[in-house]
């Protein structure tokens, strides 16, 4: 199942899951009316989508179609094997963004986890009809939801409406919750939003804090964006702070850090008088809170001790998520988990394409050899396949093969503009020794360049290479040759070809041929 971009996707808030003879025409009925009168879109199955002991692809849908899953675990749930399919297919649905509530109805949530009483007794009785694998499957989902945050109801304790309220309480909580939207073409996505959630270790109560690093325009704020909107129910509090090289420089870090703690803390108009007062009100204030923050393309490690001092700034199970282009900058903070986010391979970068362009997954045949070298162009950069595709929407095959070849020669102001923000943040030498390789030294061996470069930069450049690879201007290969993204190359070229236009023989670097003959002729 392709990933949920936001609170869109969702045809239904909440899912009920529960054994129909036990509490349709009782608990379940009136939890379902009361859900309805708080105007929230909840699925209650009709017993028509029920046939047989299969979930039919209609449930299916809808328990993957909902924000929310509450299973009513009552007497005889475990009973139905039609019940346990659902309720093992929910948790499923877990790792896609699904939060799940668990009801014990007059039921002990430890005779669900350990499988005593009337679930005991059940699932003694499925043991002669059904395999040990699903067996397992069953039991399995019976303990993992027995272990999630829910409600016990018994007689007696209080009323039964009252119960129910506190439900839907909670439920209404959890929607009102804001999802952040992302783009609709989560094309590649899912696998890296996996490997972020396994770097967090959600099921840990300590404070963690992770960073997300690659070149300009290859997704990591969408990835960030994804992961916020699948985990940010867990946490008391949530905040993403996006932009945050780009806001501190326009109004500084105290307005990042009133925007923070206003969030957080539901107050309107907290105003800062230094952004030390906020770090100090964030540490006072928020370390008894779960929080989740995301802090967005952070380029200055003073942003990072703006926000987080250390991890006990925050309660217990907090996380922290950064972005940014700078891999240095998050070992100088000492982040040790770290992703890498990498170039899309060329299936999901002509998808990615094809979405965007078309809307749909495929595309009319007589487009198939500009597509291909639209993406060849991009090389796996979504930033430029969006463009590429926003651009040219409704276009003819004629205007795409006219569109590329003018992005060769002349590549998008959009896409170099933030593919330039690295290189603006180099030093006087590293920025000569990046143009020095985009112009002439692309491919070369390291030990080559850096053997050629000595003599201008002396021993500094070992230091320059490091800072470029630590901003994801060049890379590395594992034969040793020095690498660059094919856009980020012509951006180098670009910016070199700046300097004195129309004067080739001014120029430091000579690598176009016709002003390579020009200077050769006139001087």
């Amino acid at each position: 199942m392709a990933l949920r971009s936001c609170s869109s996707s969702f045809i239904y808030e909440v899912f009920l899951s529960f054994r129909g003879e036990d509490t349709r025409h009782g608990f379940t009925g009136n939890l379902y009316k009361a859900l309805d009168d708080k105007g929230i879109h909840t699925f209650i199955d009709d017993e028509k989508l029920q046939s047989g002991e299969e979930i039919t692809p209609a449930l299916l849908n809808a328990i993957e179609e909902s924000r929310i899953g509450i299973t009513v675990l009552s007497k005889d749930y475990a009973s139905s094997s039609f019940c346990l399919d659902e309720l093992t297919t929910i948790l499923d649905c877990r790792t896609k963004g699904l939060l799940v509530i668990p009801v014990f109805y007059m039921m002990d949530p430890s005779d669900v986890r350990h499988q005593k009483g009337t679930y005991g007794e059940a699932l003694a009785k499925h043991q002669k009809r059904f395999k040990a694998e699903k067996l397992q499957k069953w039991k399995m989902a019976l303990q993992q939801v027995a272990d999630l945050s829910g409600y016990h109801f018994k007689h007696g304790n209080e009323y039964e409406h009252e119960f129910i309220g506190r439900i839907v309480e909670r439920v209404s909580r959890e929607i009102s919750s804001v999802y952040l939207p992302v783009d609709d073409y989560l094309v590649g996505l899912e696998s890296k939003v996996q490997e972020v959630k396994k770097l967090l270790d959600l099921g840990s109560h300590d404070g963690v804090v992770i960073g997300i690093h690659g070149m300009g325009g290859i997704g990591k704020t969408t990835l960030a964006l994804a992961v916020y909107n699948l985990i940010a129910a867990n946490f008391d509090e949530s905040c993403f702070l996006q932009n945050v090289r780009e806001e501190s420089n326009k109004y500084g870090l105290k307005h990042l850090q009133s925007i923070l703690l206003s969030k957080i803390l539901r107050q309107k108009n907290i105003i800062l008088t230094s952004w030390q007062e906020g770090a100090s009100m964030i540490q006072q204030r928020l370390r008894r809170k779960k929080v989740l923050l995301i802090l967005d393309d952070v380029d200055k490690i003073e942003q990072l001790k703006t926000f987080v001092g250390r991890c006990n700034w925050f309660g217990p199970g907090s996380r922290v998520i950064i972005t940014t282009r700078d891999q240095h900058l998050l070992t100088s903070y000492d982040v040790k988990r770290t992703y890498v986010v990498n170039k899309l391979n060329y299936y999901d970068a002509l998808q990615l394409l094809t979405w965007k362009t078309f809307k749909r997954g495929k595309a009319d045949p007589s487009y198939e050899e500009v597509l291909h070298r639209a993406v060849t162009y991009a090389s796996g950069l979504p930033l430029a396949l969006e463009v590429i595709g926003s651009n040219l929407v409704g276009k003819s095959v004629e205007e795409w093969d006219s569109a590329i070849e003018h992005y060769k020669r002349i590549p998008s102001d959009e896409i170099l503009k933030i593919l330039k923000v690295s290189f603006d943040t180099l030093g006087r030498e590293e920025k000569n020794v990046f143009l020095d390789i985009a112009c002439c030294l692309k491919g070369c061996k390291l030990t080559e360049i850096e053997h050629m470069l000595r003599a201008l930069y002396d021993d500094s450049m070992k230091h320059h290479i490091s800072v470029l690879v630590e901003k994801s201007l060049i890379k590395i290969s594992q034969s040793s040759t020095v690498e660059m993204h094919d856009l980020i190359h012509a951006m180098g070229r670009q910016i070199d070809q700046h300097e004195s236009p129309k004067e080739p023989g001014k120029h430091k670097r000579l690598w176009l041929p016709k002003d390579i003959i020009q200077v050769l002729k006139y001087n």
